[in-house]
C-alpha cells in the first residue's frame, strides 16, 4: 500500500502527520512525504519542519495521495502547474485521493472536484464554487475515491474511516487504540455550526494573524481577491 503525501512550506502539520499516524499502521504501508523538490519543509507555525525525501520525479503512482491544507500557503499550491500536473497524473493511478483542510482547494483547482460535493475548513470553504466543486459543510465528504475532510483534527476521522474500508473494522479499532484517539473536548466549539458568535471572531482574527505571517499574503492582498471572508 503506496501513500504519498503532499508537502509544502507553510503546510498545517498535523493536516499531514494526523492520517499519517492511522496509515502507517495499516499492514504492508509504505509512506512517501514528497515535495516538488527535495528539501526541508517548514510548517506554517515556523516551529516544526520536515524533510522531503522525495519529489515529484520519484513519485508518480500510489494507492493514496493525501493533500494537506494550510493556512494561507495553499493559495500559491493552487496556482502551481507543476504541482496540479503531477496531482492529476498520480490520481490516474490512485484507489483514494484525499484532502484535509483547505487541501480541498488544491485539489479542486486540478478539476477533479468538479461537480463532486467537498468540504473543507470553515473559512476558505466557499472558495470550492469557484473550481466547480459543490461546498457541503460536513466534517468528511466521499464522492468515490476522493474524499474532503474538514479542519485539521477531520484528517483523523478522514484516515480512519480510509483505513476501516481498507482493512476492516478490526484492526482499524486496533489502529485507533495503538494512537488513543478517544477525543472529549472540554467545549462544543469545534464546529463551525456550534461556535458562537464572538468565539467564530475571535478565531478569524487569530486566523488573520497567521495568514500574515504567511510568505506571499502581501501579493495575496494586492490581488483583491477575499480568500478570508465567508459569505
Amino acid at each position: 500500500m503506496k501513500i504519498a503525501i503532499y508537502i509544502y512550506n507553510g503546510i498545517t502539520m498535523l493536516d499531514a502527520i494526523g492520517p499519517y499516524e492511522v496509515l502507517r499502521n495499516i499492514r504492508g504501508a509504505e509512506v512517501f512525504f514528497v515535495a516538488e523538490k527535495k528539501r526541508e519543509i517548514k510548517a506554517d507555525s515556523n516551529f516544526v519542519h520536515l524533510v522531503a525525501k522525495y519529489d515529484f520525479d520519484d513519485v508518480s503512482s500510489a494507492d493514496i495521495l493525501i493533500i494537506p491544507g494550510s493556512t494561507i500557503t495553499f493559495i500559491r499550491e493552487m496556482k502551481n502547474k507543476k504541482l496540479l500536473n503531477w496531482i492529476k497524473r498520480v490520481d490516474k493511478t490512485t484507489k483514494w485521493t484525499i484532502s484535509v483542510c483547505s487541501g480541498s482547494l488544491i485539489l479542486a483547482s486540478t478539476g477533479l472536484l468538479r461537480g463532486l460535493k467537498a468540504t473543507s475548513h470553515w473559512k476558505p470553504i466557499n472558495l470550492l464554487k469557484e473550481y466547480g466543486a459543490i461546498p457541503t459543510r460536513e466534517r468528511m465528504v466521499v464522492e468515490g475515491k476522493y474524499i474532503t475532510a474538514a479542519g485539521v483534527s477531520a484528517g483523523i476521522d478522514m484516515a480512519l474511516y480510509l483505513s476501516d474500508k481498507i482493512v476492516g473494522e478490526k484492526e482499524t479499532k486496533a489502529i485507533q487504540l495503538i494512537i488513543e484517539y478517544d477525543p472529549k473536548p472540554i467545549y462544543n466549539s469545534g464546529n463551525y455550526s456550534n461556535a458562537s458568535e464572538e468565539v467564530v471572531k475571535m478565531a478569524e482574527v487569530k486566523l488573520a494573524m497567521e495568514a500574515k505571517k504567511e510568505i506571499g499574503f502581501l501579493d495575496f492582498l494586492q490581488s483583491g481577491k477575499t480568500i478570508l471572508k465567508i459569505k
